[in-house]
């Protein structure tokens, strides 16, 4: 914290990178002269010098000033751009771990090449993964290694890319016809290949969920990673950390849900009566602030009466309770065309902030069922979690980590207190001399849209290229269709369309232009006045033209809950110095105002005689907006620390699981581990039937049926009178060596790498079964512990407590498990795994998930995204632990069963201990 303070009472975002320029700035451009006097092989050579001085003592910090000359240099040969100074500041800000807040237009990919190439020069071992560079979309991840690949390879750095279906490494004597700019991209043999690039491409959901498949694999073969980058710099880091950060990234599988509630709830829920038309006898009410919906007395009697239930809150129909309530949030916040869309019989959701369509993503706890049946669509199975991060500890595991964006500083302090990320605003290369105009605000939506149109039209036939912003695929095709009939020629850039995307912006600056575009955020293409085409011969005298009108002007027709998100939409003007304007139509029937005071404002101006098509511009109303963003920034920020405090008590138990999985993967100690949670089970045998102080009061048959029930006895304890002869010590020395030989015996029978296989396979089973019944319990318990507020019991502290209880729960099933079974079963050969193949490894010695179908891309969220391993043959991802084109190589695989010689009856529970009957797991092929 005394940091955070210093950075907002001491250097400001300001302030810091003024001291970079000042001080990093002339070291750089000092080194010049000699780098540009090396020739390309000289230039290489600088990459193997570099390694060398690190090898024998120096810092990165030392290596900075040359390394950034050469980047700068190799930049100029390849792609014909010199950084510029405020690019070189950027640079060392993200060097540092930190936050680069640079402006649109100012180059933040380039800059990126900087602190990438110097944090690459300190990987000394190739299997673990180097920098990551995180983008928003597949778009990027794919554009910009093509893009800046040239730099690295001139110094020797391999490239890779991770595409949601594929990886690729850059190869510049790679040609695929007609991949459009894209063709130097060789595909990887598998994603493990990429990750050993020196730099990687990705979107946060592939390094995510490429996190999670690494930590359900059973072969050391399945894994990609290796272990996290060294460095992740995170370009439109507002984007991903913030707005993504209520986004867990979650590996599914299919659960037996009945969809019947769907249909019943989906058909009840339009007949519930709103609060707007119906006041005190409506049958729900909306929150303002949180805008959470719950039934008044009127609606839960109502769907009783529909439903026939006498008490839907009842413990016995509680169940019914979730499907009523996210059929009424389906109904009424669940918006078409705004919130989702339908395309091919499926509800993709559309993106609040950058309005792309998010394809595989998925609502959480049923929701996108509830609109699934909202729309009269077939509804996906719901599912259960097999494993799952929040974006905020997935990026929290990194060594190093920094970002960019042209917008942070309004959320500075959610960036520190959340990563210990500080903010520094990089200043523009060009004097910014954008002219914002103050909000014009209008009584009425009307009113508001007449103004919009008016002046869209006046100012495009004046030949000034106008960007429209809109919150909603709704309100831009609503905006498209009257620009339509007032004979307006534009482009429409949403979610409908965002394949054309570069395209369109590309020409939104030329003259006349009218673009109508949702939010702006991480498009990664700048608006170039005159046009994108430099090379058309009548560009200059375009981009002159335009200048002289005043460049683009951006009309902003509604504010968005975030400030930083209006900013983005400004920042698409005054790129570089270029002259730009913009300003915002404002309704007080928009969304923002009604929920901040909307109506008290249109009283004002209703007294002051204002009609509907006359504006207000006021300060105050403009600053009463500002407030109100400040309002929803905040409570936002309120539910993604509080998300945070949650995840952190599971994130701490991940790690534990992961760190265990790990080293069974690596067959590291499986026999200690073995006979140690051997050890532990006696232990507790012994402290439930041999804990009286003499051996008279004993529990000796008690104890040797759960003995038998891990191992046969040693002779010397094989009925209850010699157990009695014995002392406590000489109990459990004599089990201990009898453990030993047993594992001895048995390891001698099957060889040393089957039993190795074996025990390695029993453990991941075990730990992974009870992995997911844990991570279920977890839900559950969060779900319910908000109750506990009513007790005066604080919800987090419950949470803490008794989740931690069931985690040691946990790993008591987990041992049990375990040792239940080793010395009960026999190994037999089934099919080999074929390479590259679409099954999850569910059924693969029986890891418990699901059916052994393969994975398929699901979802979730309240934004959740949600990887699935239910079947969908023509998935684009290869399967759920292997990812996308990464094979196993062919082996075959051993399934584990009981040995016959103990009877096991078909009803009891399985000796595996899965928690199935045992002709429903192991005793169903038996």
């Amino acid at each position: 914290m005394v940091s955070f303070l210093k950075k907002v009472v001491g250097d400001t975002p300001e302030r810091a990178a003024t001291k970079l320029r000042s001080s990093l700035v002339p070291q750089i451009n000092a080194l010049e002269p000699g780098i540009q006097a090396l020739d390309d092989a000289a230039l290489r050579a600088k990459t193997d010098e570099f390694r060398r001085r690190l090898d024998d003592g120096a810092s990165l910090d030392d290596l900075l000033p040359e390394a950034f000359a050469v980047v700068r240099e190799a930049a100029l040969r390849k792609l014909g751009q010199r950084h510029y100074d405020v690019q070189l500041v950027g640079g060392a800000v993200l060097h540092h771990g930190k936050i680069a807040e640079m402006k649109t237009g100012e180059g933040k990919t380039l800059v990126a090449t900087l602190p990438a190439y110097l944090n690459a020069l300190s990987r000394s071992d190739v299997r673990r993964s180097g920098v990551h560079i995180v983008t928003v979309n597949d778009y990027l991840a794919r554009r910009d290694p093509v893009w800046m690949g040239p730099i690295y390879h001139l110094l020797g750095l391999s490239v890779g890319c991770l595409q949601h279906d594929a990886a690729y490494i850059y190869d510049p004597e790679f040609d695929a016809p007609g991949k459009n700019g894209f063709q130097h991209l060789r595909p990887a043999v598998n994603r493990a290949e990429a990750y050993q690039a020196d730099i990687l491409y990705g979107t946060n959901s592939e390094f995510g969920f490429d996190y999670l498949r690494d930590n359900i694999a059973t072969e050391t073969t399945m894994l990609a990673q290796h272990g996290r980058g060294i460095f992740a710099i995170v370009d439109e880091v507002d984007n991903i950390l913030i707005d993504e950060a209520r986004t867990p990234l979650i590996i599914s599988g299919p659960a037996a849900q009945p969809v019947e509630h769907y249909h019943t709830f989906a058909r009840l829920a339009p007949r519930l009566r709103d609060f707007d038309d119906y006041g005190d006898a409506a049958d729900y009410a909306i929150d303002e602030r949180t805008q959470a919906i719950s039934l008044t007395e009127d609606g839960i009697r109502k769907m009783e009466s529909w439903t026939g239930v006498s008490n839907l809150y009842d413990p016995e129909n509680f169940h019914l309770v979730q499907y009523m309530e996210n059929a009424i949030v389906a109904q009424v916040q669940k918006v078409k065309d705004k919130d989702y869309v339908v395309q091919n019989g499926e509800v993709i959701i559309v993106d609040e902030f950058t309005g792309r369509l998010q394809f595989g993503r998925r609502w959480s706890d049923g929701l996108h069922q509830a609109v699934e049946a909202k729309e009269g669509l077939k509804i996906q199975r719901e599912s259960m979690t097999y494993a799952t991060i929040t974006l905020q500890n997935y990026f929290r595991l990194y060594d190093k980590l920094a970002g960019m964006t042209g917008t942070a500083v309004t959320e500075a302090e959610e960036f520190y207190k959340i990563y210990g990320l500080e903010v520094v605003a990089v200043p523009t290369n060009q004097d910014m001399i954008r002219d914002d105009a103050p909000d014009l605000i209008f009584p009425t939506q009307d009113g508001k849209w007449n103004a919009v149109i008016a002046e869209i039209k006046d100012r495009s036939e004046s030949g000034q290229p106008v960007l429209v912003g809109t919150t909603s695929v709704e309100t831009s095709e609503m905006l498209s269709d009257r620009l339509r009939r007032q004979g307006v020629k534009h482009q429409v850039l949403n979610a409908r369309n965002h394949a054309q995307e570069a395209a369109i912006i590309a020409q939104a600056g030329r003259a006349g232009a009218v673009t109508v575009s949702t939010n702006m955020a991480g498009r990664g293409t700048d608006i170039v006045l005159g046009g994108a085409d430099t090379d058309r011969e009548d560009w200059r005298q375009e981009h002159d033209r335009v200048i002289d009108l005043g460049g683009l002007y951006v009309i902003g027709t509604e504010h968005h809950e975030a400030r930083r998100v209006d900013n983005q939409l400004r920042g698409r003007a005054g790129r570089q110095g270029d002259p730009g304007s913009s300003r915002f139509f404002v309704a007080l029937e928009d969304d923002l105002m009604q929920r901040f005071g909307g109506d008290r404002i249109k009283n004002v101006m209703n007294w002051s005689g204002l009609n509907d098509d006359e504006p207000l511009e006021s300060k105050v109303i403009t600053k009463s907006i500002s407030g109100a963003q400040v309002k929803v920034e905040g409570y936002h920020f309120d539910m993604r620390k509080h998300l945070l405090n949650f995840d952190d008590v599971l994130s701490q138990q991940r790690r534990e699981v992961y760190k265990e999985r790990a080293k069974i993967l690596d067959n590291e100690g499986l026999r200690e581990s073995f006979l140690d949670m051997a050890r532990a089970e006696y232990d507790g045998l012994a402290a439930t039937h041999l804990q009286a102080r003499h051996s008279d009061d004993w529990d000796a048959a008690g104890f040797l049926t759960g003995l038998r029930q891990i191992a046969p006895p040693p002779p010397e304890l094989d009925t209850p009178e010699k157990l009695l002869e014995l002392r406590r010590d000489q109990i459990s020395d004599l089990l201990d060596a009898h453990t030993e030989q047993l594992y001895d015996d048995k390891e001698r029978v099957l060889g040393p790498e089957n039993m190795r296989w074996l025990v390695r396979q029993l453990l991941l089973k075990a730990v992974d079964d009870h992995w997911v019944r844990h991570l279920t319990a977890m839900e559950d318990l969060r779900t319910g512990v908000g109750l506990q507020a009513v007790g005066q019991r604080d919800p987090l502290a419950v949470y803490r407590s008794e989740g931690r209880n069931n985690f040691v729960d946990m790993w008591r099933q987990i041992r049990r498990a375990v040792t239940h079974t080793l010395f009960h079963v026999t190994l037999s050969r089934i099919a080999p795994i074929a390479a590259s193949s679409s099954e999850s490894n569910a059924a693969v010695a029986g890891n418990g998930y699901g059916d052994g179908s393969g994975p398929a891309v699901a979802a979730s969220g309240n934004g959740a995204t949600r990887l699935s391993a239910g079947r969908m043959p023509e998935s684009p991802m290869a399967a759920v632990n292997a990812g996308a084109g990464s094979g196993r190589g062919g082996a075959t695989a051993t399934a584990v069963r009981p040995r016959a010689a103990r009877k096991i009856g078909r009803n009891t529970p399985c000796p595996c201990g899965s928690g199935r009957k045992y002709k429903r797991c192991c005793g169903a092929n038996a």
